[in-house]
C-alpha cells in the first residue's frame, strides 16, 4: 500500500463542492477542510503508485481547485 497526503487549495468559496468530489474517490480515506495556507487535507490511500499518481491528478483536475501538493508516505 502506498499513502499521502494531498493538501488542496481552492478558490474562494470553492472548499465545500471540492470536498464532496473529493469524498466520491474509492481510494479516499479521509477529507477535511483546514485552516492555513491550503483549504483541504486529503488522507489517500492505493495499492501502488501509479493509481495514486492517478487519483492525485484526478484531484487537482477538479472544478474550484487552484493547485495541490502531495506529501507521500516513504519506507525507511
Amino acid at each position: 500500500m502506498t499513502s499521502a497526503c494531498i493538501l488542496v487549495r481552492t478558490q474562494r468559496g470553492k472548499f465545500e463542492d471540492a470536498v464532496r468530489t473529493i469524498e466520491k474517490i474509492k481510494t479516499v480515506n479521509r477529507v477535511f477542510p483546514v485552516l492555513g495556507r491550503y483549504d483541504i487535507v486529503v488522507d489517500i490511500e492505493s495499492m501502488d503508485a501509479r493509481k495514486l499518481g492517478a487519483d492525485t491528478l484526478r484531484i487537482s483536475k477538479i472544478s474550484g481547485v487552484v493547485f495541490t501538493e502531495t506529501l507521500m508516505e516513504i519506507q525507511n
